[in-house]
């Protein structure tokens, strides 16, 4: 358990689950936005990543084992997966939390707060499941444990509200992405990739099977490229986690790629390159924040996919895309992720100013519907928890006006 700056023994004690590593990014800024809010004054303890260790998150194990992506993908640690999830059933109940905070990863942290329903403290979930694109009942079925929902997108508060869920839209986290920097020269130069090369900036996933699936169609897209551009380079953003997996993978590719690591190489490289290539997910709108026009392509376990697009009930998988409901980044899914269609997509974002610029006027709409001239969104993730937790206590220990004041020093 990690207590906040100043704050040891005061203040809420916050229980976070993020199993991802988006949720993990999540986390950490909705840490940091608490601590802020709080003047310090607020514990954590749970399960994060390498971002919310770095706030001070003692995670209750790795959670690199939750990072799974797919229905029959997860059958092989089923059995893993729910003896984790007692495990954290049992903490929560032991340390008795003044609240459960789950971020992402629906199919472990829902369960987890099925399991805790009735046991005094507020259940909150961050990040709605995309019961707009598939399993519409999940809503239904969230409404009857949670107390609250904070939602990214501004179109997702009714699907769940309809069914009594209180939810609030916070804004999505990407439009805290810093703008896209200066630094494309010295990012170059210190990656010694000439100032006139083109530089495409590839992205295959953060979990271990998108990685697999993606990065051998990607090197072979790129080594296309590389045909019609012969100065090409790609620069090829990672997290710790993954990045031997990588660095083994973008080895075998024929175009030159180097490896950075963390957020602060991945922006670096956002601002020098002149296209993306990414796995859809969270990254798509970040790259819409910085405004870097890009493909996005997936591909998952073909029963999987099989299963899905029955399922579905929307056409459009990337987050800009689903926001302006038409087709602003090109998606290349499944049987149309192939090389060829890859290389064909970026050449044109190379070769064509009018396709550029189309998307990056998108991306400008994208981001207004996704909260960038209101709050941050940490910020609003952050004081809705805590007005949920006031509102939880008893009377006489609310303490919510208290939170943004200095504390007064005691009389001797």
């Amino acid at each position: 358990m990690s207590g906040g700056d100043g704050g040891a023994g005061r203040g809420p004690l916050i229980f976070l689950i993020a199993g991802e590593p988006s949720g993990d990014q999540l986390g950490a800024a909705l840490m940091s936005a608490l601590r802020q809010e709080t003047g310090g004054a607020v514990r954590f303890a749970g399960l994060g990543g390498t971002r919310m260790a770095e706030q001070g998150l003692q995670s209750l194990f790795p959670t690199e084992e939750l990072a799974i992506m797919g229905i029959v993908e997860v059958l092989p640690r089923a059995l893993a997966v729910y003896r984790r999830i007692r495990e954290t059933v049992s903490a929560v109940r032991s340390i008795k939390p003044d609240a459960l905070l789950t971020i992402d990863s629906p199919s472990f942290s829902l369960e987890v707060s099925q399991r805790l329903r009735g046991e005094g403290f507020p259940l909150i979930h961050y990040v709605a499941p995309s019961v707009w694109a598939w399993k519409p009942w999940r809503a239904r079925q969230m409404a009857g444990y949670l107390d609250h929902l904070l939602a990214l997108l501004p179109f997702e508060p009714p699907y769940f509200e309809q069914h009594g869920l209180p939810t609030t839209f916070v804004g999505h986290p990407a439009v805290e992405v810093p703008p896209r920097t200066n630094e494309a020269g010295a990012f170059r130069r210190d990656q010694g990739i000439p100032e006139t090369a083109k530089l495409i900036c590839a992205l295959p996933g953060s979990r271990r099977a998108e990685i697999e699936r993606l990065a051998p169609v990607f090197g072979e897209a790129l080594g296309l490229l590389k045909r019609r551009h012969s100065d090409l380079r790609t620069v090829v953003p990672t997290i710790e986690n993954v990045a031997a997996q990588v660095r083994d993978a973008v080895a075998r590719w024929s175009a030159p790629a180097s490896v950075v690591i963390g957020p602060e190489g991945k922006y670096r490289a956002f601002a020098a390159a002149d296209a993306g290539l990414a796995a859809s997910g969270t990254v798509a709108v970040e790259l819409a924040a910085v405004g870097l026009p890009s493909v996005i392509a997936y591909r998952v376990n073909p029963l999987t996919a099989f299963l899905a697009k029955r399922l579905a009930t929307v056409d459009l998988v990337g987050l800009p895309n689903l926001v302006l409901e038409r087709e602003v980044m090109p998606e290349l899914l499944q049987d149309r992720c192939t090389a060829s269609n890859l290389a064909e997509a970026l050449d044109r974002l190379l070769c064509d100013d009018a396709a550029r610029q189309a998307q990056i006027a998108a991306f400008d709409e994208v981001l207004r519907k996704l909260g960038r001239d209101g709050r941050a969104p940490s910020l609003m993730a952050a004081r809705t928890i805590l007005f949920l937790i006031d509102r939880t206590r008893p009377t006489g220990q609310r303490q919510a006006e208290a939170y943004n004041e200095s504390q007064p020093e005691e009389e001797t």
